[in-house]
Order: C-alpha cells, then structure tokens, then sequence
C-alpha cells in the first residue's frame, strides 16, 4: 500500500489560518478531496496522512468530518491547545474518532523557541504520552535541542519529524547543514522518532534541482534508516515550489540507490505502522 504520509485540505473562509498570506494565488484558496483525487490515482497512492494547517480544535473537527466522507484519507493529525487545562480531555473526545492519530502544535510559528519545555503545556505532552497518540514535530533546525530534550524526557511518545525538520537548503552553507546534521544524528540515535521525507523541494526553492536535495535526503536515509522514513507529499504547500508529480519523482530519485524492501517502507510501509493505517 502506497502512502503519502503528509498532506493537507483546507478552507480559508474560516478565518483560522493565520500563517496564511491573504493573497497568495497559490495557497489562499480552498483545498479539498476532489482537487487531489486524480492525482492520487495517477500516482497508485491508496491512503494519505491529513494533517492540521490551523492551531485550533475547529479544524481537526473540520478534518475529521472529510475523513468521514474520504476513503482516501488513513489518519488525521490534529491540533488541541496544549496551554489549556482541559488538554487532556480533548484530546480523549478526538482519540474516540477512529481516523483520529494525534497532534501537531504549530512550533516553527511560535515565537518563543523555548515554548515545549514549559511547565504548562507539559499535561499537553503527558497526554499525548499517556493516550498513545501520535505527535508530529513541526520546527526548523534551531528547535532540535529542545525536541531531543522533549522526546528524551517522554521516551514512549510516538513522535515523527516533520518535512525533515526544514533544513535550510535555499541559503545552504557547510557550517549550517552541519547543525541540521548532528541534530538529526542525535534525535535518530538517542530516540525512537521517524522522519517525514517531505518539504525539502520547498525549502530549497523554486530553483531547486535533486542534487540540492540529495545530501539531506540521504542523510535523514542514513540516520533513521528506511524503517523509520516516510514519504509525503506536503501538497498543497509544495506547489510553492513544484506539483506533486515532480517531487514524487525526485524522491523515488533520492532513494533509488534503496533496495525494493527498503522503497516499500518509505513510501507506504513505514507510515502504515507509524499511524497505524490499515488497507481495509
């Protein structure tokens, strides 16, 4: 089963997308089942990841009433206040949803760096522990320390990073991918956490060619191994920088050097037992 382990659906007339640029002909307008649909098909992807674009619990409502009507759809990540004192509770009520997998608190847009290791928002992590759901890891590579430091001190939380922990590969130096580098080493050898093969084409640009990709794909290959790297897509974001088809392509690209068993883990298999989705 062929997974995209990373995508989104969205309505701009909520009001709730507040990272979203008001104007933008590519990303302010609404998203939905039937604009992936073909695409989907063309492509012999069976299940998709959908995954939160807005930090409030009416869009993981909103996700899990199109994973009611989309068979497509495996797993919903979603997002639930981890500041408040009812985390934990809400969070319950959204396990019971059978598509339901778990959160993403939006970290790259929040402004303090720190904001994880917090007291308050620890009952949001004991939950997600406790519950056993899942807990996308949103950043940039600044934030690596603090998810170590996060994922160490909840050793049992199934964690995935997403879209590699968005390197900066348009601006890319020695020094920086170095950084990028040793913390993707240590997250991958001191924890259990998988990696999201996403994002990468948009972080490198609208110039971008696979050989900018190449090292980091292979290094996040390397360190987590094939057993813990899913692919996704990150449409509709990725068209930023290229449609769906051409980063499919360059990722079947970046791990052809992959034996068959190893390619079935990145694009379906690895996924499939991260957000526990099943064919049936």
């Amino acid at each position: 089963m062929k997974i995209d382990a990373h995508q989104h659906y969205w309505q701009p007339a909520r009001g709730d997308y507040e990272w979203m640029p008001k104007d933008d002909p590519t990303l302010s307008r609404t998203y939905g089942p039937a604009d992936l649909s073909a695409t989907l098909d063309r492509a012999g992807i069976e299940r998709t990841v959908l995954v939160q674009a807005a930090a409030t619990v009416e869009e993981t409502e909103y996700m899990l009433g199109l994973a009611d009507a989309t068979e497509t759809i495996g797993a919903v990540v979603g997002w639930v206040d981890f500041e408040a004192a009812d985390v934990a509770d809400t969070l319950a009520r959204l396990a019971g949803h059978p598509t339901f997998s778990g959160v993403r608190p939006m970290i790259q847009d929040i402004p303090d760096d720190d904001w994880m290791l917090r007291d308050d928002v620890q009952a949001g992590f004991r939950a997600v522990n406790d519950l056993g759901v899942t807990f996308d890891a949103l950043g940039f590579p600044r934030h690596l320390k603090n998810f170590l430091t996060i994922l160490t001190r909840y050793p049992d939380m199934r964690v995935v990073i997403d879209h590699c922990m968005k390197p900066d590969i348009a601006n890319h130096t020695s020094e920086s991918f170095q950084v990028w580098a040793d913390g993707m080493s240590a997250i991958a050898r001191e924890t259990g956490a998988y990696c999201k093969l996403s994002g990468l084409m948009t972080e490198a640009g609208a110039e971008w060619t696979v050989d900018d990709l190449k090292p980091y794909a292979h290094h996040v290959l390397d360190v987590f191994g094939s057993d813990r790297v899913m692919w996704g897509s990150d449409w509709p974001v990725c068209r930023l920088s290229g449609e769906y088809e051409r980063w499919l392509a360059a990722a079947q690209t970046l791990t052809e050097d992959l034996d068959a068993p190893a390619r079935a883990r990145v694009f379906g298999e690895s996924a499939a037992e991260f957000y526990r989705i099943s064919g049936d």
